[in-house]
């Protein structure tokens, strides 16, 4: 099946009360994990890629054939989009649609909303001739990724508003108290903000930030148009534990293959658990 773009698969899932998992991909062993979960549990997927991970690939090019070639090989069916996570800039946006990205996010949400919204414009506008979803964000998301360090600053309701209708983007991450990485103490979203957001733009919202979030809140932000989950310091952490305790039973073992394989089927395991618990399984 070809690379798709986002925008079908957030649609349906807002209409059906479910959500897509976005997944990063920070080298082949999570591609090969993340694709396999998918095709296991009929789920449609985004393959997150921050700008930071894209460069450690080798580059945008190289992201899109390592994930063409895999789908091929392993006669991938369920709906993929490749998706730039936190695009900083027009450029780096029209990088990965040349590379053949079937979505991208830029995100203005740094810079005043007028230019928050300029930028949004240039980058839908070559987005939809090249068939490729959009998405945006206002507030700003707190904690660390790759990089990017913020505070959490909630989206004002109005400038989601104006946002969506003015650079017609197809879905909306309004920052509402989610964080990059692990929580410190309990996560504490703005489900009343969300609400009234869902009220004003009637796009599919994107939850940043899903690693730690109890399930009653991933169930409660689906329920109020939440159709798009990112996920990537969980499937870390289970890679990581599981590569530790292989080199731990067996101090001896340099073979890369052999301490690797266990960390990707803790990914597996962990999108896996995820694409039940958003209700995207049985979806594609």
């Amino acid at each position: 099946m070809p690379l798709v773009s986002m925008k079908e698969m957030l649609e349906k899932g807002k209409e059906n009360g479910y959500a897509v998992g976005q997944f990063n991909i920070n080298n082949l062993e999570y591609i090969q994990a993340i694709l396999q979960a998918a095709q296991e549990e009929k789920s449609p997927v985004i393959l997150g890629v921050s700008e930071g991970a894209g460069k450690y690939m080798g580059g945008y090019n190289v992201v899109v054939a390592m994930v063409k070639s895999l789908m091929d090989s392993y006669g991938t069916t369920v709906p993929v989009a490749i998706h730039l996570d936190h695009g900083s800039s027009f450029k780096s946006c029209a990088e990965a649609i040349h590379a053949g990205f079937t979505s991208v996010m830029i995100d203005g949400s740094h810079s005043p909303i007028d230019e928050n919204i300029a930028v949004t414009q240039k980058v839908v506008e070559l987005a939809h001739i090249n068939g490729v979803s959009v998405e945006a964000e206002v507030g700003t998301v707190g904690g660390e990724e790759d990089g990017v360090i913020g505070g959490i600053n909630y989206a004002d309701k109005e400038e989601c508003a104006r946002l969506v209708k003015e650079a017609e983007v197809d879905c909306l991450a309004p920052a509402l108290g989610s964080v990059h990485g692990p929580y410190q103490g309990e996560p504490n979203l703005g489900f009343t903000e969300m609400k009234e957001i869902l009220d004003l733009v009637n796009v599919p919202l994107v939850l940043h930030g899903g690693t730690g979030i109890p399930t009653k809140d991933i169930q409660k932000a689906i329920s109020l148009g939440t159709a798009k989950i990112n996920v990537n310091t969980e499937n870390q952490i289970s890679q990581t534990k599981a590569i530790r305790e292989t080199l731990a039973a067996k101090p001896d073992l340099y073979d890369p293959r052999k301490y690797l394989g266990p960390g990707t089927a803790a990914i597996k395991e962990t999108v896996i658990g995820k694409m039940r618990e958003f209700g995207s399984s049985n979806n594609a």
